[in-house]
């Protein structure tokens, strides 16, 4: 399976305890491919196996439960998946940057890409401060906030099929709406070409500034958690989003407990951990809180947080069959 890959392979890698979490099983495998050559032939080797092909990016939105994952985990976190045109090392020169749409590594840290445009005054990912993840994780699920999402910068990404062909597909073939992006069934985010236009550099610092402190404010940064549990969802009288952690403290649930997880006192949608606590109490605790939240007000929670085990946990405790 895996010889001729020019990758890193580790067996039984402990990727829960490196999410937002801390807490949580192994991986079987864990793949850290070296080039795009490479995860194309491992993508392949997969679809001919049968075999299971996740993503792992910071583990910012992920639950692992403790039994584990199955099949194989990819990290993409080698230069050749990480790159921006300012940190170049492919023989471009360092600081050619001059395009106002730049091409950047999925594996990418969005914390970090954010800093950067800011002090080489670029704009476009302003309203992404303060959100954790990978430049891919953030295009799979359309990651965003009060301020906007990644949708309002991306043009194209560039993805690895199910199968390992390489494809390039258009922002708007993919179908971008509030979390949510529909891409190829199986396929992996392996960069994505974002609208950075110049700007004055203390004016965007300003922005991010601002959006940071609105975090600060209102979100409990120090906590273990995943951020937001729950999408919000749409009130069908209005067709508008209603915020899901205002349901959450409408039913009274701030500091609800389930063994080591806890809903946050800060703000309703965050569910929070105990150090050395059990991803699987995080997983009833949410179970426990759309039960309550659609007896109190009748609007059913969809889990953000993506929950990776052996079997397919399901979006909601009715659907268990």
């Amino acid at each position: 399976m895996w010889n001729g890959i020019d990758a890193e392979i580790r067996f039984n890698d402990p990727i829960g305890g490196a999410t937002w979490f801390a807490a949580g099983g192994c991986a079987d495998v864990l793949a850290v491919p070296r080039s795009f050559a490479a995860l194309s032939e491992l993508s392949r080797r997969c679809a001919e196996a049968n075999v299971p092909l996740r993503v792992l990016g910071q583990g910012a939105n992920l639950l692992v439960l403790e039994e584990g994952v199955d099949g194989v985990v990819v990290d993409l976190s080698a230069p050749a998946f990480t790159r921006a045109p300012w940190d170049a090392t492919d023989g471009t020169a360092r600081g050619d940057h001059s395009a106002e749409t730049v091409r950047i590594g999925a594996g990418a840290d969005l914390f970090r890409l954010v800093q950067d445009s800011k002090r080489l005054g670029r704009g476009g990912l302003a309203q992404m401060a303060g959100i954790p993840a990978t430049l891919g994780g953030a295009v799979r699920m359309n990651a965003g906030g009060a301020y906007g999402d990644i949708a309002q910068s991306l043009e194209r990404i560039e993805v690895v099929m199910h199968g390992g062909e390489m494809r390039s597909i258009e922002a708007a073939d993919l179908r971008l709406g509030y979390r949510h992006c529909e891409l190829p069934a199986g396929c992996i985010v392996v960069a994505a070409h974002l609208r950075l236009p110049h700007g004055d550099p203390k004016k965007i610092e300003a922005d991010v500034h601002e959006i940071f402190e609105y975090k600060k404010r209102t979100q409990p940064m120090g906590a273990k958690s995943a951020g937001c549990m729950f999408r919000n969802p749409t009130d069908p009288a209005t067709g508008r989003r209603e915020s899901a952690g205002k349901l959450i403290d409408q039913a009274g649930l701030k500091g609800l407990r389930f063994g080591s997880a806890f809903v946050s006192e800060c703000h309703g949608n965050f569910l929070a951990i105990d150090r050395g606590g059990r991803a699987r109490d995080v997983l009833e605790l949410s179970n426990q809180v759309q039960q309550r939240v659609l007896a109190h007000s009748g609007r059913r929670l969809e889990r953000e947080v993506v929950v990776w085990s052996r079997q397919q946990v399901p979006s909601f405790p009715e659907e268990r069959g």
